[in-house]
């Protein structure tokens, strides 16, 4: 089932992201981080439980993307699910609930970036509707 994330979802959070994701961020980080997002609405945090033993198996994260030269909509910063608990639907069903927020709140679209050798997740996304617009390098400066 689809719900907010919450307090008591750091450990599973960070279970996912290194499982799913290959990122190691530690529990308080992961819990000074989450605190200050869920506070923030122009961030939504949505995680898909396990009804029969309350297990979070899979979050999905966007922020409002708003520029200059589009109207505004979602950018997917993570949408991640454990390896064990995919082909269940439960990324589709966090994409869902994605769609859902974005149009309450008159949003235009929903966009994310997927490094170039996740292919899998390329079909996926295709898969539920998504289309490939660009193809782009990320630079990055580190301080």
């Amino acid at each position: 089932m689809l719900r907010v994330l919450q307090e008591t979802d750091v450990n599973a959070i960070c279970e996912i992201n290194k499982e799913a994701l290959g990122y190691s961020f530690s529990p308080e980080d992961t819990a000074s981080q989450l605190a200050k997002l869920s506070q923030d609405s122009h961030h939504f945090l949505l995680g898909y439980e396990d009804a029969a033993n309350h297990v979070l198996l899979g979050y999905a994260h966007a922020e409002v993307y708003e520029s200059l030269y589009s109207k505004a909509g979602f950018n997917i910063l993570a949408l991640a699910v454990l390896p064990q608990a995919q082909g269940q639907g439960i990324g589709k069903s966090l994409l869902k609930g994605l769609d859902q927020e974005a149009k309450r709140r008159g949003y235009g679209f929903i966009r994310l970036n997927s490094a170039d050798h996740r292919l899998g997740a390329h079909a996926f996304y295709e898969k539920v509707g998504y289309t490939c617009d660009k193809v782009q390098k990320r630079f990055i400066r580190i301080f």
